[in-house]
């Protein structure tokens, strides 16, 4: 295992999520949720979508261990 992990940094843990997201919910539907944040709390990424300006609705969400790069959670808000 590498010493900083699998998903060592944002840009990684947003390539995960992106790869797990398209499939599920189309590539269409997760470009409109750029930009991509990613956060990193006790060694796991959150990872989310945004929505543009005032829009209402959810925004995929993916957990992923930075150690390892195991996808913790998926799930898309409403």
């Amino acid at each position: 295992m590498p010493p900083v992990g699998y998903a060592p940094d944002s840009a990684t843990a947003i390539k995960i999520a992106l790869a797990v997201w398209e499939p599920i919910y189309g590539a269409a539907v997760i470009a409109g949720e750029k930009p991509y944040h990613a956060t990193l709390r006790d060694g796991v990424w959150t990872v989310t979508g945004s929505l543009p300006g005032r829009m209402k609705g959810g925004v995929a969400i993916a957990e992923i261990s930075k150690q390892d790069g195991r996808i913790l959670l998926v799930s898309h808000a409403k």
